[in-house]
């Protein structure tokens, strides 16, 4: 290219930056690298290789419970709930899980958007061994040309609640933003807060459910034990790694994965000291147990936000996986 460009000469490479600036002035979006430009995320060949790698080496790092290994595959809330995961159990068996059973990935479809800048991401959704009769959807991401494609999200749905996606003429799905409302009752980014705030007080954005009502109604029967009181925080996840992600669906909505920081601490009477018996939640403890224990987890979910002038305008929660991330003794 180096070559060819001297072989033009001046006048010709002057003409050639005109015309480039023009068009770069009548389309607004077109720079050198292609960063404005409203692109495919991946093609469905890449998209397949990067599940393959993920499949592979996923099941590399969970035979020798490595951390490290399964950050080079992971990031985001599935990255932090499952190295803290493998650190714990590495701690409980430091020679690894030979027991380990291999994940198996097949009959996959890639869910690809059209996206501008960075970061970019795409869904592989596909049959899993672990989950029989159900779909993963894996939720991969990465910031920039020069990052490798990583697992941020993950949720397993029964077919029936996979929701129709929007697409264009070429079969690509459409990217929600975060940051704004783009036609849905709750803009994804606000999903975090609202479930967190729903949690504490209720509420009618989210609809009754094993994830919402049911959940609450469970903390309230298990607050009050025999010599002990359990106190919940709920807190929206608000670090850039922990980003919403959306596509929109052929009814107006949006399918959007968020995450969100969930705290129980549980108080024994004067006179006890609470006993922290599970040998990885002991792997995952700092100080000392002596009052209380407070438990801190992550939880990754996925909801069905509907467009902003549906008839029924609350939030239906479909998948959430909650994980230990750590455990403070006081």
């Amino acid at each position: 290219m180096r070559t060819k460009a001297r072989g033009l000469g001046l006048r010709t490479a002057a003409v050639l930056a005109v015309a480039l600036a023009s068009l770069a002035g009548l389309t607004g979006c077109v720079t050198v690298h292609g960063e404005e430009a409203l692109v495919p995320a991946t093609t469905e060949a890449e998209a397949a290789k990067v599940l393959e790698h993920f499949t592979e080496t996923n099941n590399e790092a969970n035979r020798a419970l490595d951390a490290e290994l399964n950050a080079t595959i992971e990031t985001g809330p599935l990255g932090t709930v499952d190295q803290a995961g493998l650190r714990a159990r590495r701690a409980v068996h430091p020679q690894g899980n030979p027991d380990h059973r291999p994940l198996e990935l097949d009959d996959a479809r890639f869910l690809i958007p059209r996206q501008a800048g960075w970061p970019k991401f795409f869904v592989a959704d596909t049959a899993s061994d672990r989950s029989p009769g159900k779909r993963w959807l894996l939720v991969f991401t990465r910031g920039g040309i020069e990052e490798d494609w990583k697992a941020s999200y993950l949720s397993v749905l029964a077919p029936a609640a996979m929701p129709e996606f929007e697409r264009d003429g070429e079969g690509h799905v459409e990217a929600v933003p975060v940051d704004e409302t783009a036609g849905l009752a709750l803009a994804p980014r606000d999903l975090s807060g609202a479930y967190a705030d729903y949690l504490r007080e209720g509420g009618d954005t989210f609809a009754d459910g094993a994830l919402t009502s049911a959940l609450r109604e469970r903390r309230k029967e298990t607050a009050v034990g025999s010599g002990s009181r359990t106190e919940w925080a709920d807190l929206p996840a608000e670090d850039a790694r922990y980003a919403p992600v959306g596509l929109r669906t052929r009814d107006g909505g949006a399918l959007v994965f968020f995450t969100t920081h969930h705290q129980m601490r549980q108080t024994v009477a004067e006179g006890y000291r609470p006993q922290v018996k599970d040998p990885y939640v002991k792997a995952l403890l700092e100080g000392t147990p002596r009052q209380s224990v407070t438990y801190l987890r992550l939880a990754l979910q996925v909801a069905a936000v509907p467009a902003a002038d549906a008839a029924d305008p609350t939030v239906r929660l479909l998948y959430r996986l909650q994980r230990l991330t750590g455990a403070k003794g006081e």
